[in-house]
């Protein structure tokens, strides 16, 4: 499909914000940053309260803040997809963002 016609993500994607949430087996919480002087993005994987990944990712002054927020999202996803959880039991997930996807 070409570019100019793919849907934009805030028709497509659905977002939950939740108020609470139950105990997942993974938790990761994101986040971007931009100032004057640097962009980077972060992320924290946990499994209960044991941290299985963290990621510091410094970007070009280019990038923005969005950008940056995006990167780490998608970083987590895919350590995400790399964690082997013992036992049987299905992987649960919560990603922790505090970025909002809008669209006017």
């Amino acid at each position: 499909m070409e570019l100019k016609n793919w849907p934009h993500p805030a028709d497509v994607v659905k977002v939950i914000e939740a108020k609470e949430y139950k105990e997942k087996t993974i938790q990761a919480h994101t986040d971007g940053s931009k100032n004057e002087h640097v962009v980077g993005s972060g992320v924290v994987i946990f499994t209960g309260k044991e941290i299985l990944s963290q990621i510091k990712i410094k970007l070009d002054n280019r990038c923005s803040n969005n950008q940056a927020e995006q990167l780490a999202t998608a970083k987590a996803l895919e350590v995400i997809e790399s964690i082997d959880i013992s036992g049987n039991s299905p992987r649960t997930l919560t990603i922790f963002i505090d970025s909002r996807i809008t669209r006017d």
